[in-house]
């Protein structure tokens, strides 16, 4: 779709549920989006690349970014800090286009006060015991860690009411279509 309605898309849920995926998807089929880049405490993940999947800081530094109100919002989630950089957005809206958050529930309450043009939309599993078996193929985190998310999963998904849109990712070709759905409605609906 060709439109000059810039528009802020937060594409939340609990860990596991397949945002990236869901992010991959919606930028393939629109060309005019953009991920905004995160910045976090928490350590990569093998494979992931600093400045592509995230911004990766120490907490000092973090600190500072809330400080000089260089965030559009933050949030602490198992135990680390993630954020989202203000200019990055607000440049990519100004020229027009889409751009796709990957931020934490939390977070997405804090981009609705500031930016109430925003459209969030809700990823669920299909099921709760879908979600654990994700966070446990990942192979990633120790037991532990996989049941802290799954404990902070069933308070996020108790949130969904506050987005606008709630998709099942039980299909991630479906699950993208209906996002990128919601994404066209919206940026007709806020056409001057």
């Amino acid at each position: 779709m060709t439109d000059a309605t810039g528009l802020v898309v937060v594409v939340a849920g609990p860990s596991g549920v397949g945002k990236g995926c869901v992010h991959r998807g919606v930028r393939e089929v629109l060309p005019d989006s953009a991920l905004s880049v995160s910045v976090t405490t928490r350590a990569p993940r093998p494979g992931e690349i600093d400045g592509v999947d995230y911004r990766f800081v120490d907490r000092a530094t973090f600190q500072e970014m809330i400080d000089g109100h260089d965030l559009l919002e933050w949030a602490e989630y198992a135990g680390n800090l993630y954020g989202t950089p203000r200019t990055p957005v607000v440049a990519e809206v100004a020229q027009g286009n889409v751009v796709v958050l990957d931020i934490e529930v939390q977070g997405a309450v804090q981009i609705k006060d500031s930016l109430p043009g925003a459209l969030l939309v809700f990823l669920v599993p299909p099921s709760f015991e879908e979600l654990e078996r994700r966070l446990r193929g990942r192979g990633t985190e120790d037991d532990a860690t996989v049941r802290r998310r799954l404990a902070v999963a069933r308070e996020e998904i108790a949130e969904q009411d506050a987005f606008d849109v709630v998709v099942v990712n039980d299909d991630l070709d479906r699950c993208v279509a209906e996002v990128v759905h919601h994404i066209e409605m919206a940026r007709v609906s806020h056409r001057p």
